[in-house]
């Protein structure tokens, strides 16, 4: 009896890892699904004249559903691409007008490409990885706040509006994949992008900000 057992866990455990060996390797297409946080590490300029000195902005974090597919090339190398629902990000008064709160928000989508490589071999269910690429990152629909406009000489007839300017940026990725069997699997995944962008009023001020995001994702997926 005792041999049988020992027997059949072994076929089990031989089964389990040939079931992850195929679950990225050449060819295959992973999807996910899961939930994406947005953290800027914002160093903000100062607005420009006339306004008070010292007058800057910060960027809050936002989370969204999000999901993602990767192609692998190669059992090692990987094409990714994270995929989510717009962002939707407070600005807050920083600086000299720290005291003041929501001055506006701004959606963003970030459309990303990273080129991964992936360690192990294809037959390890872990799969820790690396990756890089580049982030186009989309501002739309900025609103400024009546704060904003009290700050800058608007008024509820003429209030100060708003633009973020979209930029492309490189990214960094770290990350892993654990497969539980030959389709499922679960990933983390922390991405930094070095990202600038400059706000722009109706006054004609204008704003530079290093927003400088650190995205983290958790999700599960599907190998087909």
């Amino acid at each position: 009896m005792t041999q049988r057992f020992h027997f059949q866990t072994i076929v089990f455990a031989a089964l389990f890892t040939a079931a992850a060996a195929q679950a990225q390797t050449a060819g295959t297409l992973l999807l996910r699904a899961g939930a994406t946080q947005i953290k800027p590490k914002v160093e903000s300029g100062d607005l420009t004249a006339p306004s008070l000195p010292g007058t800057k902005a910060d960027i809050k974090s936002s989370t969204r559903l999000s999901g993602g597919l990767t192609y692998m090339l190669t059992d090692q190398i990987a094409i990714d691409v994270p995929l989510a629902l717009p962002f939707e990000h407070e600005i807050d008064g920083d600086g000299s007008i720290k005291g003041v709160g929501k001055i506006g928000e701004v959606k963003s989508l970030p459309i990303t490409v990273m080129g991964q490589y992936r360690f192990l071999d294809a037959k390890s269910a872990l799969r820790p990885y690396v990756g890089a690429g580049l982030t186009y990152a989309k501002f739309y629909k900025a609103k400024g706040t009546a704060a904003l406009s009290a700050l800058t000489g608007g008024t509820p007839a003429n209030p100060t509006t708003l633009s973020v300017e979209s930029k492309l940026a490189a990214t960094l990725q770290v990350g892993a994949s654990y497969a539980f069997n030959e389709h499922w699997f679960v990933d983390a995944t922390v991405l930094h992008t070095f990202l600038k962008t400059r706000t722009t009023l109706s006054t004609g001020q204008t704003l530079d900000t290093k927003v400088n995001p650190t995205t983290l994702a958790l999700s599960v997926g599907y190998a087909f």
